[in-house]
């Protein structure tokens, strides 16, 4: 439920703003705390509780955010009120969401909350990695700083999530080209050979004959073939939404050849630069291990962030953790025990977290140099066949006579 309320503060002045509570008296009992004297307490208008809870519910594009971020860091740095500087962001977003968003963060500030708790109420487009960097660049007074090193950290992984992407959508591609090309083969040309292949009566070669059985289930059995297809998909998607299966699928990704290593590292650059930040932010080592293993899509990396983190909890330092870890480097649990001895851990995750990067990239090269001639091969290797298999009988009718 969501209140609005008039209150006098310990100056005697009267404020008022709003806030969300369960009931009533947990909303009096949070003024309270606050150091307020209740003057008057309504219960905010549904429809906009309803609007509020759709907008925490939908995503807004990561680019937006980041604008935003970028936006805030110009502004607060240039002295501007937190809540002055999102009023006036507010009103430049073109994206509806986003700017009922950033007014309800704006009231949110305006009533006396910081500004870290008012980005928690949407977690969906502020994650807790950073809330909890802007929450310590507050109690540091360092959030100009803090906003452009989370705008550059989000700017980083977007163009390396591109990249990846990049490189998986060239093989995507090829492949709906060649599915596409066989099945026009299978489906239009064959079907118009084989009548002429009949009454020749010549001797059908084996490729043609496997051809003709693959063309006549194609063209005949069409439906069965996409009954199977959907009930593929639909237990496909069943088996990645449990957990046995988000964890056999995590599994196989990480050891793919060719695309294997590079999201190996991909995993391994945003946990390690988010243990950076989170580091040198002042946020604790426990949390920010455990915001490391947040960040990582990888059910098999999230766990083992978890259970570094639960060692660490013991006593351990992170690189005696991090022993029998086989998917972290060793040279990266030396870098880190490195970095723990002299007590400069913070400057040694920054310098790992731009050699990850500088890996990720490397490796995206190479997959798609790699991935182009392996695609080509296989595609042509398909089509010839398919070609092979319609000229061969050509070839047998032509010297028969």
């Amino acid at each position: 439920m969501q209140f609005t309320y008039t209150a006098r503060n310990t100056s005697g002045q009267n404020q008022t703003g709003e806030l969300v509570a369960d009931s009533r008296e947990e909303a009096v009992a949070k003024l309270r705390q606050e150091g307020l004297y209740l003057l008057a307490l309504e219960e905010s208008d549904t429809s906009t509780t309803n609007t509020i809870s759709i907008a925490q519910k939908k995503r807004v594009p990561r680019k937006e955010i980041i604008y935003f971020t970028n936006q805030m860091a110009i502004m607060v740095d240039a002295g501007v009120p937190v809540a002055t500087a999102l009023e006036g962001i507010s009103k430049q977003i073109e994206n509806p969401v986003l700017a009922e968003i950033l007014a309800h963060i704006q009231k949110s500030v305006e009533s006396g909350s910081d500004f870290s708790a008012a980005l928690a109420d949407f977690p969906t487009q502020f994650d807790r990695t950073y809330v909890n960097l802007i929450k310590a660049s507050e109690a540091s007074g360092t959030m100009p700083q803090m906003l452009n090193r989370i705008a550059a950290q989000a700017e980083e992984e977007q163009e390396t999530i591109q990249q990846v992407k990049g490189a998986l959508m060239y093989p995507a591609i090829m492949l709906v080209m060649c599915v596409g090309i066989c099945i026009f083969l299978l489906t239009y040309v064959f079907p118009k050979l084989m009548p002429m292949f009949a009454s020749r009566g010549a001797a059908i070669p084996a490729p043609t004959k496997i051809m003709i059985m693959v063309s006549t289930a194609i063209t005949s059995y069409w439906y069965l073939i996409l009954l199977f297809l959907a009930a593929f998909v639909g237990v496909f998607c069943y088996v990645r939404k449990q957990v046995w299966g988000k964890s056999a699928f995590d599994w196989v990704l990480i050891r793919m050849p060719v695309f294997g290593s590079m999201l190996k590292k991909l995993a391994i650059s945003r946990s390690i630069r988010t243990l950076a930040t989170t580091v040198n932010a002042g946020v604790p080592m426990l949390e920010a291990l455990e915001l490391s293993s947040g960040v990582t899509d990888n059910v098999h990396f999230r766990q083992s962030w978890l259970e570094i983190s639960e060692l660490v909890t013991t006593g351990k330092q992170i690189h005696e953790a991090m022993e029998g870890k086989t998917l972290f480097p060793p040279t990266m649990q030396q870098m880190i025990a490195s970095g723990e001895s002299t007590g400069r851990l913070g400057m040694v995750l920054n310098k790992l977290s731009d050699y990850f990067d500088r890996e990720v990239k490397i490796a995206i090269k190479s997959a798609t140099t790699l991935i182009e001639p392996v695609m080509v091969v296989c595609m042509g290797s398909i089509i010839g066949f398919i070609a092979l298999s319609m000229l061969l009988p050509i070839f047998t009718l032509s010297t028969s006579h």
